[in-house]
């Protein structure tokens, strides 16, 4: 073979070996860094429902996430929050957080309040509740519907501490039915429990109020578009 052309041959092998040696040393994380991207933090403010100061929570994908979030930002058990509104103080059922959250809403948490216990007569097979829950083991009513022939029969229970209140309300927890717990418990599964019970007899049920302000508590900017970007959770409700 010609000398030039074994030259030739030499120094494409020896480039070849370089640009080989260079692809393994880029394997091994010895080439230029890539460029980070930066992450965007989700940064909500929020309020007890009956009144606080302003609080922000951030990094959480799940109700009872953001449950634990405001429970540290203020000092309280999860425990104590039965659900949350948006943008509203009040006791709306059609602002509460459920199937999702925008990037502008203002959360606000309704705590355990008053508890009370009643009884209930079933006059008929329908009860006029909608009862929904929070995501986190708490059922309550959404809705009351009452007609002719859907009445509820309501006092409260001989020897009960709360005598003042003298009916359910909308926004009430059901904690109990008949003595039994149903903390935990699904809407339909509460649902299925209220159904079940025998027409034309008594039940009792025990509930807990969301706590109430002596004022309303308006120090918050109530915020629009806020539809753009959502957070998204589940939310259902259960029609008796």
């Amino acid at each position: 073979m010609p000398l030039g052309l074994r030259r030739k041959k030499e120094a494409k092998s020896k480039e070849a070996a370089r640009l080989v040696g260079a692809e393994r040393a880029g394997a091994r994380g010895t080439g230029p860094p890539k460029p980070s991207v930066a992450t965007r933090v989700l940064v909500f403010h929020t309020q007890l429902a009956h009144g606080s100061a302003t609080g922000r929570v951030e990094d959480f994908s799940s109700i009872q996430e953001l449950y634990d979030k405001i429970a540290g930002v203020f000092e309280i058990s999860p425990s104590e929050i039965l659900y949350c509104t948006l943008n509203t103080p009040k006791v709306d059922m059609e602002r509460l957080l459920g199937a999702h959250i925008g990037l502008e809403d203002f959360i606000f948490a309704h705590v355990k309040g008053i508890k009370k216990e009643v009884e209930v007569y079933k006059s008929e097979d329908s009860l006029g509740l909608t009862i929904t829950d929070n995501g986190a083991g708490y059922a309550f009513i959404k809705n009351l519907e009452f007609s002719e022939k859907e009445s509820l029969a309501l006092r409260i229970k001989d020897g009960s501490t709360i005598d003042s209140v003298k009916t359910v309300c909308v926004g009430d927890h059901i904690e109990s039915i008949n003595g039994e717990n149903i903390v935990g418990w699904r809407h339909y599964d509460v649902a299925k429990k209220l159904k079940d019970l025998k027409k034309e007899e008594c039940f009792t049920l025990k509930l807990i109020e969301p706590k109430k302000a002596f004022e309303y508590n308006a120090n918050y900017d109530l915020c629009c578009n806020a539809d753009v970007n959502k957070v998204q959770f589940s939310g259902e409700l259960t029609c008796l």
